[in-house]
């Protein structure tokens, strides 16, 4: 698969070919695919992604020819530049007079040159696949010849790279960077288009992604490695009853004389996990993984039965707790073997057990740290921990989420520069929330950045002190969580924050606008599933423009869930049929990557349904625009078949509350939902908080020339739409109380 990289010719002279490739392969480890496919002879239009200065070296370096680069012609303006365009014999081009460029590539082609583009135009600097221009389709349709498509992945995050949003000046990397380069089949000139250029890039950057040496890692080990780095800052601000800092060094000495106790104790692979988001959840996650286990995070807001359910199917015969939890989730359903995590901690040996772990920290490298708990070097997909889908539509299902999983998700978010070390991150989700427990338990260990944690979400009061206090930069939730700060919080208490982002539901366009308009902070919205660790998509900052050969670049699209994460890829499928449509038609979004799941613990008949074909079916109907930002339209299962048509009951939603003028920002006061029907199918129930009737409903939507179709036949007044612990709908509660209001 990977062949030898041998010396080859360049349009470069001998000796600085030579000097070049030597420094390139001191920084630079590459590997490559593909290269079987690759034409030996006879002109070749090969495009790229365009990610760094450095993408021409490497490049050549994987490429079995020599390579004649288009490169921008106003970077001739540079003396250095103007110097590498003259003895490489690149190509100028520019957006004032493109023809004379592409002229000069259609020449270089018909002489049998091999001629790369990128047919971005432009370095992106969001480390994102960015708007497929049509040049591409021009030359190669004029030269007659067939086009390559190339991923190039892992030279993001370097000096010549924009991440971080700056070039150059940032800590170069000490090893040899491995770069992986995954090369297409040649296609015909009269068969390409943008479209297909889009598709062929992602499925191709998907594949280089996933030979990244890092996603073989054990999660365990790497956050043992990154705590011990730096043990004298911060881990975590604990504001749960008093406020308690903890440093990243005893995090590792508390979290390891625990792991020893766990692996003495707990016989079993899988250890349950009930404790809100805070330093103990941080210890007893990491203490279960050294411990050679895999930690299960419980939703305590879940009825009984569902957590009867968890308990069975992970085979969990011990969960770690604290006094106050217990107290506090007296229903649930707690095995013999609830250890609580203070005790346990002292029966290791308490503080002076820690002391060892404590110097180790502190005086040995910090890949001994992670030796001296026997933590293996590679976890790649084996289980790292089991998360248990909310239940919102059915039964509880067990997410297996692999080493590879959470690494490679904690690397795409790093990557987008919006969660650097220096950052300050408010975690009030619940750690069996995906999101909390990835996003606010993983990533900050890896990353470096210090934790503020509140105890519940739910706690308004609590988190704006939190951001106040102690000036937190970051927070993340769900719109649900966000939507009482409006309420609650003065302007100048939110006045450290840089960044908020939403996820596990839609934005609704009022909670954008109200907190735009009381503390000028825009809402980035995001998206992710439990199956995909979490996150798949987040709007990011535009990037800024530092260079006068930059050009403005998107990094959010206001109604969209940002563009994919880095090294995934997507199909849009018809509903009905499941048959391909272009990635700008309405259809079930489809993903692949290395942070998506690879199936529901003990159940292969679900997992089966929840792949087709090798790719994760989320179940939710979307778009891509020609930018690549994706629009989720809502639901499948929050659609309804009506006399043949698709009816999204999110709309319907909307159009009523717009109409009727009825405020979502204290909490949601409607809910649409379908139930079997004997003459169209099905018909549309209204669950609302507020008083109105059917006739008025009616009579509202036909004004507005809402079509007969949508309008809910059906009004069900409820004291409050149901709601899970994750900050989403209860779907199925909602479905029980259309049928049955008294329930």
């Amino acid at each position: 698969m990977f062949p030898p990289l041998r010396r080859r010719r360049t349009h470069l002279p001998f000796f600085l070919e030579l000097i070049a490739s030597w420094i390139a392969r001191l920084l630079y480890r590459v590997r490559a695919s593909g290269l079987e496919h690759f034409p030996r002879e006879g002109g070749v239009l090969l495009i790229s992604n365009h990610i760094s200065y450095i993408d021409v070296v490497v490049l050549q370096l994987a490429c079995p020819r020599p390579i004649r680069f288009v490169g921008h012609k106003g970077l001739r303006r540079n003396p250095f530049f103007n110097w590498c365009f003259e003895i490489t014999g690149c190509i100028g081009i520019s957006a004032e007079q493109p023809r004379d460029g592409m002229r000069a590539a259609v020449q270089a082609l018909k002489h049998g040159e091999l001629v790369c583009l990128c047919p971005e135009g432009h370095i992106s600097r969001t480390g994102q696949l960015m708007e497929i221009q049509r040049g591409f389709e021009v030359i190669a349709r004029q030269a007659g010849v067939p086009v390559v498509a190339a991923a190039i992945d892992g030279v993001w995050g370097s000096v010549f790279s924009f991440a971080g949003n700056k070039y150059l000046w940032k800590s170069p990397r000490l090893l040899p960077t491995p770069v992986f380069i995954a090369f297409g089949r040649p296609m015909p000139a009269a068969e390409i288009s943008t479209a297909w250029a889009r598709r062929e890039l992602l499925d191709l950057g998907e594949r280089a992604f996933n030979e990244r040496p890092a996603l073989k890692r054990h999660l365990g080990r790497e956050c043992v490695r990154a705590l011990t780095k730096h043990p004298g800052r911060t881990a975590v601000i604990d504001r749960t009853a008093v406020r308690r800092e903890v440093k990243r060094g005893q995090l590792y000495a508390a979290a390891a004389l625990l792991s020893r106790r766990i692996r003495a104790t707990i016989p079993e692979q899988r250890v349950g996990i009930v404790l809100p988001p805070g330093a103990g959840a941080f210890i007893a996650n990491l203490a279960i993984l050294c411990a050679g286990k895999i930690p299960v995070n419980l939703n305590f807001t879940a009825g009984r039965a569902a957590l009867e359910t968890s308990l069975r199917i992970g085979g969990i015969g011990a969960v770690i707790s604290a006094e106050a939890m217990r107290a506090k989730v007296a229903n649930f359903p707690w095995p013999e073997r609830t250890l609580d995590l203070k005790t346990e901690i002292e029966a290791a040996g308490g503080k002076r057990a820690m002391l060892p772990w404590l110097l180790a920290a502190w005086l040995l490298p910090n890949q001994w740290c992670a030796s001296l708990l026997g933590l293996p070097h590679t976890g790649d997909r084996a289980e790292a921990g089991l998360l248990f889908t909310s239940g919102s539509s059915g039964e509880p299902k067990g997410v297996a989420l692999t080493h590879r999983n959470i690494l490679a998700n904690c690397a795409q978010i790093s990557s987008l520069s919006i969660l650097p070390e220096t950052c300050s991150l408010l975690a009030c989700l619940p750690v069996f929330h995906s999101f909390g427990f990835t996003v606010t338990l993983w990533y900050p260990m890896l990353r470096g950045c210090h934790v503020v944690s509140v105890p519940s979400p739910l706690e308004t009061r609590k988190i704006i002190d939190a951001i106040r206090d102690e000036e937190v930069t970051t927070l993340i939730g769900a719109p649900t969580f966000v939507r009482p700060i409006l309420k609650k919080a003065q302007p100048g208490e939110l006045r450290s924050l840089n960044l908020v982002v939403t996820g596990a539901e839609k934005l609704p366009e009022d909670i954008y606008k109200a907190f735009l308009d009381n503390f000028h902070l825009e809402i980035h919205q995001g998206y992710g599933l439990t199956e995909t660790s979490p996150a798949a998509n987040i709007n990011q900052p535009h990037p800024p423009v530092v260079l006068s050969t930059n050009e403005p670049q998107a990094g959010k699209r206001l109604g969209s869930v940002g563009r994919m994460l880095p090294g995934m890829t997507a199909r849009i499928v018809d509903p009905d049929t499941g048959a391909d449509l272009p990635f700008t038609s309405q259809g079930v979004v489809l993903f692949r990557g290395a942070n998506v799941f690879e199936g529901y613990l003990g159940d292969e008949e679900k997992t089966r349904a929840a792949f087709r074909d090798g790719w994760f079916v989320t179940g939710d109907l979307g778009r891509f625009d020609d930018d690549g930002f994706l629009f989720i339209e809502g639901r499948l299962s929050r659609f309804s078949k009506i006399g043949g048509e698709m009816v999204p009951h999110g709309t319907v939603e909307q159009k009523i509350i717009e109409l009727f003028g009825w405020d979502q920002l204290e909490a949601p006061t409607v809910f649409v939902t379908g139930v079997p029907d004997a003459t169209k199918g099905e018909a549309l129930v209204l669950l609302t908080t507020n008083d109105v009737t059917a006739e008025d409903l009616r009579a509202k939507l036909n004004e507005a020339g809402v079509p007969n179709l949508w309008v809910p036949k059906v009004v069900r007044r409820v004291d409050k739409i149901p709601m899970l612990g994750t900050g989403k709908t209860d779907l199925k509660r909602c479905q029980e109380l259309a049928f049955d209001p008294t329930r």
